[in-house]
């Protein structure tokens, strides 16, 4: 995917252009306002990540103006150190698709990229992505890094209930509610599950995606 980062912090945008890069986008950037606009209305974009305080023309400016004069219908993510509730509804009403906190996670700002894009190509109840590995559920195709991977009816019902969760922790007891319904099933039997799991899901790669949360449950994410 190709996006486009508009933000003058350096550190910020080094950081964000540096992991998007190394999870394969094709990343353009600006550090004003103007060049962002010229950048945004010239090229052709995936998803736009667009700051809010920027030097010659702020974010919702520029949100409004892409979305009002250029037409453009591209996603676009907010970013800003703003947090109240007028501050969020003047970004979604200039035409953000979504709106992310400083300071956040680059994992969370990827699966918001995801998200966004999936969204605006009608993919949202299609398939379901954390990091390199995707879910088609119309076909139940499991791959990760292009490579197809084989699970079992139950694996595919527990891989389900973690990527539709992600990146948040899924209780231990309802992961076992949305798999055996009220059927009475011991940890262990939990814990076999996430075992043959995580022998086709993470084992064969460098990253792990599957993590346990002590005392509590399973969660499925990216990790730095």
């Amino acid at each position: 995917m190709r996006i486009l980062v508009v933000e003058d912090n350096c550190d910020i945008l080094a950081n964000i252009t540096e992991y998007l890069t190394d999870h394969n986008f094709s990343v353009v950037s600006a550090k004003d306002g103007l060049t962002g606009l010229h950048l945004a209305t010239t090229q052709t974009f995936d998803a736009i990540i667009l700051d809010i305080m920027l030097p010659g023309m702020d974010g919702n400016r520029i949100c409004h103006h892409l979305r009002q004069d250029a037409r453009l219908s591209t996603p676009i993510i907010m970013l800003t150190a703003r947090d109240t509730l007028e501050d969020k509804l003047s970004g979604f009403n200039s035409g953000a698709d979504d709106y992310l906190i400083k300071p956040f996670a680059l994992v969370e700002l990827l699966a918001r990229i995801q998200a966004v894009v999936q969204r605006s190509r009608g993919l949202s109840q299609n398939f379901l992505h954390v990091g390199d590995l995707r879910y088609a559920l119309d076909s139940y195709e499991v791959a990760r890094a292009g490579k197809l991977i084989k699970l079992n009816p139950m694996c595919h019902k527990l891989l389900r209930v973690l990527m539709s969760e992600s990146p948040k922790t899924v209780r231990r007891e309802v992961i076992e509610r949305e798999i055996w319904g009220d059927t009475v099933t011991s940890a262990d039997n939990l814990r076999s599950h996430i075992h043959l799991l995580r022998q086709v899901i993470d084992k064969p790669f460098k990253k792990p995606l599957i993590h346990t949360v002590s005392g509590v449950g399973y969660r499925m994410a990216e990790l730095d």
